[in-house]
């Protein structure tokens, strides 16, 4: 019985840090896009719609706590700051009862 316990939480931390991973890679992308003045395209558009109402919401939470610096946000950062922090004590967790 613990082998199945042991597996499950490994594949349980592997979609922790999967999820976690991808999500840090989607507000990288929504920042490069953001930067960039992308040629109009229907999917271009898309893509872009999709990386703003995934990443928005997250990120508003910064924004409403860090002060504007003029022209820099610096909410993206922190944000991927704080998804790095929560996998380093996810995995920790998980290291913890396996």
């Amino acid at each position: 019985m613990p082998i199945v316990l042991a597996d499950a939480a490994s594949t349980a931390k592997q979609l922790v840090d999967v999820f976690l991973i991808v999500y840090m890679l989607l507000i990288f992308a929504y920042v490069l896009t953001s930067w960039v003045r992308l040629p109009y395209s229907v999917w271009v558009r898309r893509i872009a719609d999709f990386l703003r109402d995934v990443c928005e919401p997250y990120l508003r939470l910064f924004r409403r706590v860090l002060p504007p610096l003029g022209p820099l946000d610096l909410s993206p950062v922190v944000a991927i700051l704080v998804l790095v922090v929560i996998r380093v004590i996810v995995d920790d967790l998980f290291n913890r009862f396996t």
